[in-house]
């Protein structure tokens, strides 16, 4: 009978299969890097649970800074998936849809109680619409190569850094009475407005590709001054970055006509859209480049 049912001994050369293949790093890189900044994001609502307003937004900076260099680092090692891309959304709603808008419910709205909570929720949910919008974006086929340059609307990051601009103000000793919350209710709501609407703005992925030779260093010193000054005034160079992105909001909505026209003028003419920008462009004299 023992030998009708032989005891299975595998052959312990024989190697095991493998159920699952591996990921290659590159591929786990940036998504290291989103994770990393939602948990900023995460540690930001808990620090306004407990008052720390400061480091909750300065939690909030870093996490931006880290959204603005997973993507950089996923296409320079060519390990973009899908998956990191979902996870970047999913991120990036948390970061700077509800965080922000805990953050500034803390600070301010709470005392005007129900109407900040749904200002409050209105920032979040313009948040979450336009992530929803930017994904949908990216699977359209028709969409013109130059239209890559600009955003639809305030994009994720720069409408939670702008909302808390009044937070700027009162870390460098602006005093923010009962009358400052409904004027942060004010502006909260146009922000939310800007994230939704269909304004186009600068995207900035395309910049960086080539360099001019004779501008790297120049660049190397700005971007150290820049570095130094956001360390000694970090506050203060908020403030500046804030508003000066809200000057710029206009100029990207110009140059986007501008190109809209180019395009439209080279399709009547069998152009390209960039093609017919640079017919636009005054001509410029041989004897500059000399």
């Amino acid at each position: 009978m023992d030998d009708l049912f032989p005891p299975f001994a595998p052959d312990a050369n024989e190697p095991r299969p493998r159920r699952f293949k591996p990921v290659p790093f590159r591929m786990i890189a940036p998504n290291m890097i989103t994770l990393m900044a939602l948990c900023l994001g995460l540690t930001a609502i808990r620090l306004a649970f407990e008052g720390k307003f400061e480091p909750a937004v300065i939690s909030i900076v870093a996490a931006a800074f880290l959204d603005g260099i997973d993507g950089r680092v996923a296409r320079m090692l060519k390990g973009t998936s899908r998956f990191g891309a979902e996870l970047d959304s999913l991120a990036d709603f948390v970061n700077f849809g509800c965080a922000p808008a805990l953050i500034l419910y803390g600070f301010a709205l709470k005392d005007l109680r129900s109407v900040g909570w749904i200002v409050a929720l209105i920032f979040a949910i313009a948040m979450a619409l336009r992530l929803a919008r930017f994904n949908a974006m990216l699977d359209d086929p028709n969409r013109p190569a130059w239209k890559k340059d600009f955003f639809v609307g305030m994009p994720a990051p720069a409408g939670a850094l702008t909302a808390m601009l009044p937070l700027y103000l009162n870390f460098l000793g602006l005093p923010m009475e009962h009358w400052a919350a409904p004027v942060v209710l004010g502006y909260m709501l146009c922000i939310a407005l800007l994230v939704v609407s269909t304004v186009p703005t600068f995207s900035g992925k395309t910049m960086g590709k080539r360099v001019p030779r004779d501008w790297v260093l120049p660049i190397f010193l700005v971007v150290v001054a820049g570095f130094g000054l956001f360390i000694s005034f970090p506050f203060e160079a908020m403030v500046a970055l804030a508003l000066g992105y809200l000057v710029t909001l206009p100029i990207g909505a110009a140059q986007y006509r501008r190109r809209a026209r180019a395009e439209a003028h080279g399709s009547a003419s069998g152009e390209t859209a960039d093609d017919a920008v640079e017919m636009l462009k005054p001509a410029r004299d041989p004897a500059v480049d000399i």
